[in-house]
């Protein structure tokens, strides 16, 4: 994984000027690294050590699934809290919520990250999704999730965040080419950025994090594009993680990794599910794998900041992991959105196209025209829905659908070329 970069997902307000490391992680970046890390390492032959060192820690039973039916693990990272009270769960923060679903039909890996500012409800009270850990432990975190992405969780991994900065010492650190001028000092908090751009620097765990918090320099430069950009940043150095977590040569770093990881995971997942979704995830081809964020719209609540959760902005996200595993039967015609756009000169092709697959049972087709062009192709991010469209109409150029606001309410769009073949 690494040379491919999958689309994002993202809305959220400005951030704050001082931010807490807890609130940075907030985005998928250390949690998935630790955990794909950690399975990688129990792949290349430690595994029972690590397995034995898992911790249970009375977590609720999971809800269990066949290997070969898609999966839902919830990922929560949370900090310490209390070090003389590590099990009190109401002193915990889960500030970094994710979805990893896996699907062993098409072999795709989708990683979800829930901002932690999404609003839910609670006894007609408004709060933030990572207070639901503190009111209920993995139960309540685990319904909220579920109600708003409309799925099961499977299984629940958590990951102290200490063991993200631990882990890369484990490994040896990170040679990063730094992009920009990254220089930022809050004595408050004790943290002095301070890379330039051009040069390339090794991260060890504390340089690490400091790479990941930063935002934006004392002079006020810094992302354009905020947090959005923020993750590219931060996936540039995921996909360098992975890239030496999968060198042969990690292997002598093994017993060090499994020190840093080991005490800092709690999960239901059996020792033999570990090892068996290790073995599928590190096979997973790097183009299979998609990271996205939940989307949100601001609003402010009695004061408080909140990201409210809406369907029709995550629309992308709750089909894909609502047909995830379905067959290609199992998917209905008459609930796939399509959008048909006619890229030639031919008046009325897309018209065309939009009442033969009414006849053949589709229902929900829109047109339009676009930009001439010479190829068809068919555009989704579900493998099942593509096949379904392909076998329907015979366009054998398959594309991932791009993250375009006049593509985001329909699961596919069919761009007729002038290669196109009208049905006869």
């Amino acid at each position: 994984m690494g040379k491919k970069r999958t689309k994002r997902h993202y809305k959220s307000k400005k951030p704050k000027k001082n931010i807490r490391f807890q609130r940075v992680l907030e985005e998928c970046g250390l949690l998935i690294s630790a955990f794909i890390i950690t399975f990688i390492i129990v792949i290349i032959g430690s595994g029972i050590l690590f397995l034995g060192k898992i911790n249970k820690n009375n977590m609720i039973e999971p809800t269990k699934v066949s290997m070969n039916k898609p999966v839902n693990i919830l990922l929560l990272g949370t900090d310490i809290g209390d070090p003389n009270q590590p099990n009190k769960k109401s002193i915990k923060r889960t500030d970094t919520i994710m979805v990893l679903n896996y699907n062993p039909e098409d072999k795709r890996l989708q990683v979800v990250s829930i901002p932690r500012d999404t609003l839910i409800d609670v006894n007609g009270n408004s709060y933030k999704i990572n207070a639901a850990y503190a009111i209920g432990g993995e139960k309540r975190i685990k319904s909220e999730v579920e109600k708003l992405l409309n799925i099961t969780i499977n299984y629940i991994t958590e990951i102290d965040y200490k063991a993200f900065r631990e882990c890369i010492d484990a490994i040896g650190g990170i040679k990063m080419p730094i992009e920009r001028n990254m220089i930022y000092d809050d004595e408050g908090q004790n943290l002095h950025i301070n890379f330039r751009k051009g040069e390339v620097v090794k991260l060890d765990g504390k340089k690490a994090e400091e790479f990941f918090r930063w935002r934006k320099n004392n002079d006020g430069s810094g992302f354009a594009n905020g947090d959005l950009d923020r993750i590219e940043n931060q996936q540039k150095f995921i996909s360098k993680v992975i890239d030496k977590c999968t060198s042969p040569m990690i292997i002598f770093r093994a017993p060090s990794i499994i020190k840093a990881l080991g005490d800092n995971i709690d999960t239901n997942m059996s020792s033999f599910k570990i090892l068996s979704y290790g073995l599928k995830f590190i096979k997973i081809d790097s183009d299979k794998i998609t990271m996205k964020i939940a989307q949100g719209i601001p609003k402010n609540i009695h004061g408080q900041s909140f990201l409210v959760f809406d369907k029709n902005l995550n629309k992308d996200i709750i089909t894909s992991l609502a047909s995830s595993g379905k067959s290609t039967e199992g998917v209905a015609k008459s609930d796939i959105t399509i959008k048909v756009l006619n890229a030639t000169k031919i008046t009325g092709l897309a018209a065309t196209l939009r009442d033969e697959l009414i006849k053949l049972g589709y229902s929900r087709i829109d047109v339009g025209n676009t930009q001439e062009r010479s190829k068809s192709s068919i555009l989704a991010n579900n493998e099942n829905i593509l096949n379904k469209i392909k076998s329907s109409i015979g366009i054998g150029k398959l594309e991932e659908k791009p993250d375009k606001p006049e593509y985001k309410d329909y699961d596919v769009v069919i761009i007729l070329g002038k290669d196109f073949k009208k049905f006869e």
